[in-house]
């Protein structure tokens, strides 16, 4: 065991939760060939997408308000081995819509128990004036290790099948397990900052309004990012099949394409939580959902547009889709209880991550009512209706913090 500086350590535990997320995008990576392979409609596509999160809702609640009473360590070690677990089980027993669900809900309850109380772990053993670079950095690189299984997904699935895509990406949570041994010290909560209530009892989160707003601001932002991270492959399929040959970018992998937009998160929330701690979290969450909301729009209605205007926009949805992230997550801590700051990000993550689940079947359910993933015009709804659920993200924090503290 490695005692760390604290610049290491928040380096060492973002590279851990990048490993960790190895297995997180692979089925979105993958959509097409699912979707081909197992004769899935929009609505089944988008089910699998999203019960995930369903496993991670149902799960984060328990795991991640233990991280009051017990070592955040122990925590994420045991959901990293769940984590290696759903990744092998689903590329040896999923073969369609219930059993493929199974091991979601599996993979989802892993990704409950490393995320939050990975970080959990690394403030806890960080102080007070690292927290707000730390959560910035750490939240985004959930972005970057889901943008590498973007790009791990894709290359496996070519040189070999999806099945191997699982496999080999169940490695990353091996090594995110390593990674938290090594540099994760033993460490108790301390007996004053322990919860006098029972584990499951939210009601002192609740009372706090000001949490709260960030908890919907969160879930909105949620119901945004991962609809675009589900549904972005499939997209950029549909757009490249309406382009002229030779069309600028047509010849790029569509999973590289995803990657470096999926990447683009890890710049865009340190960005946002620097812009916020200088403006202040409303107005930066007022710009960034707003643009966001603007730009999905323009976006979801220009399939039949150049591929380089496509790719462009991609690029600035990426940068905006991102860029509130640190800033809700930090808003929620700031605002904790330092007792229940455990279950406040239980709380947070819990109804933040049924956004989660919400966006990607709302994504498809639009896309199967609008006509059809060979229709742009349903393309155009389904973005539209997405961009219309994270422009509510700033009305909530206004509305709620009613001492519009930054």
């Amino acid at each position: 065991m490695i005692r760390l500086t604290p610049l290491h350590l928040i380096i060492t535990m973002c590279l851990a939760q990048g490993f960790a997320m190895l297995t997180g995008s692979t089925f979105a990576a993958l959509l097409p060939t699912f979707q081909a392979e197992w004769a899935l409609s929009n609505t089944e596509a988008g089910w699998i997408s999203g019960v995930y999160f369903a496993g991670y809702v149902a799960a984060v609640p328990i795991l991640v308000s233990l991280t009051d009473r017990v070592d955040s360590r122990n925590v994420y070690l045991v959901s990293a081995v769940i984590n290696i677990v759903a990744g092998l089980g689903f590329a040896y027993f999923a073969y369609g819509v219930w059993s493929s669900s199974f091991w979601r809900i599996l993979q989802g309850i892993g990704l409950a128990g490393v995320y939050m109380p990975g970080l959990k772990a690394l403030t806890d053993r960080l102080p007070e004036n690292r927290h707000g670079r730390a959560i910035a950095f750490y939240t985004s690189s959930f972005g970057v290790g889901s943008s590498l299984s973007y790009l791990l997904a894709g290359e496996i699935n070519i040189v070999l099948d999806w099945q191997w895509a699982f496999v080999l990406s169940s490695i990353g949570p091996v090594i995110s397990a390593l990674i938290a041994v090594v540099v994760l010290y033993p460490q108790r909560p301390a007996t004053a900052d322990r919860p006098s209530t029972r584990l499951l009892d939210f009601r002192p989160v609740f009372r706090n309004r000001r949490a709260v707003s960030y908890t919907l601001a969160y879930a909105v932002h949620n119901v945004e990012l991962f609809a675009l991270r589900s549904w972005l492959v499939a997209y950029l399929f549909f757009s490249k099949s309406l382009q002229a040959d030779g069309a600028f970018g047509a010849m790029w992998r569509i999973t590289i394409i995803a990657t470096v937009v999926n990447a683009l998160s890890m710049p865009a929330s340190v960005i946002g939580n620097e812009l916020a701690q200088k403006f202040g979290r409303l107005p930066v969450l007022f710009g960034v959902m707003t643009t966001s909301c603007i730009i999905a729009i323009i976006l979801g209605f220009s399939a039949s547009a150049p591929y380089w205007v496509v790719l462009t926009l991609f690029i600035i949805y990426g940068l905006t889709v991102s860029a509130d992230s640190s800033t809700i997550t930090g808003g929620a801590v700031s605002a904790a209880d330092p007792a229940y700051r455990g279950a406040t990000m239980a709380v947070h993550s819990m109804i933040g991550f049924i956004g989660s689940m919400a966006g990607p079947l709302i994504f498809g359910v639009v896309l199967d009512i609008g006509g059809g993933e060979l229709n742009q015009i349903a393309w155009g709804l389904s973005f539209t209706v997405i961009g219309l659920i994270v422009v509510t993200g700033p009305m909530f924090v206004y509305f709620m913090d009613r001492d519009k503290q930054p």
